[in-house]
């Protein structure tokens, strides 16, 4: 991630010390608050940041990831949203749109839920519901279930077709630059992630979120199969599904279209 692009801080909060990146926006409008995937640092967010250039946004490292430390003990999902109200207040930030990419889509739900009164505007990216989801081929659970892809880019590259899907599945081009985007995350804080799902889901209050909500989900998804969105939307009564013809990296090898949609959609009444 380009450092000019962010204006990156570190913030002390619940024992946690939280690389913060704010990109001050050139026109009035919400502020973005992004929640990134599981072991991801700010740096794989830079084609879509890049590709909202007058949109406010703030984003974080979650703690194990990037350059954000590891709590002492593992969290869940109320813990991580927590974090998150309470970099807001830091900040200065009452209310914000969220967006919530894959594992960060289970926490914006969360967010939603526990501080309903401080988002304003929901945006779910190849994400799903959570524990209760429509779950992927064993072979993709299994890949996911460890980081080794972040510390070896040649193994990356390798389960890139199959575990991401979309234009990663031929463009090898496209997945080595992807592998050389990726921070290391302590392993004890991926872990911690991977923990924080046991047993949540969504499901059972889905139907209480009423906020504007957009759902976005890859037709070829690996991860987060095409009917989580639609099982997401149909829960959600005022949300709407938008299919990108691709992968569960859409939001990165699709910025410009979908930064289109997302703009479109945080600017509508």
């Amino acid at each position: 991630m380009d450092e000019h692009a962010l204006d990156i801080r570190y913030l002390q909060i619940e024992g946690v010390n939280v690389r913060t990146g704010i990109r001050p926006g050139a026109r009035e409008g919400l502020a973005l608050l992004i929640f990134n995937g599981i072991g991801a640092g700010l740096e794989l967010l830079e084609p879509i940041i890049t590709a909202m250039p007058n949109r406010e946004i703030v984003t974080f490292d979650m703690p194990g990831s990037g350059s954000s430390t590891t709590p002492q003990r593992p969290w869940r999902m109320r813990n991580y949203a927590r974090l998150a109200a309470q970099l807001l207040d830091r900040l200065g930030y009452e209310k914000v749109a969220v967006l919530g990419i894959s594992w960060g889509g289970l926490l914006a739900q969360q967010f939603a839920r526990q501080y309903s009164e401080r988002c304003e505007k929901l945006i779910l990216a190849a994400t799903t519901p959570g524990h209760l989801m429509l779950p992927p081929r064993m072979e993709v659970i299994v890949r996911m279930s460890n980081p080794l892809r972040y510390f070896s880019p040649d193994y990356m590259v390798s389960i890139a077709p199959k575990i991401y899907g979309g234009s990663l599945r031929t463009n090898k081009l496209k997945a080595k630059a992807h592998a050389s985007q990726m921070t290391p995350p302590s392993v004890r804080g991926y872990y911690y992630q991977l923990w924080a799902l046991m047993g949540w889901s969504s499901l059972p209050w889905l139907h209480k979120l009423e906020l504007p909500t957009l759902v976005l989900s890859g037709s070829d998804d690996p991860i987060a199969p095409l009917a989580n969105g639609k099982l997401l939307a149909r829960m959600i009564p005022n949300a709407r599904l938008h299919v990108v013809a691709c992968g569960h990296l859409f939001l990165l090898t699709r910025a410009q279209a979908v930064a289109s949609d997302l703009e479109d959609f945080l600017d509508s009444k």
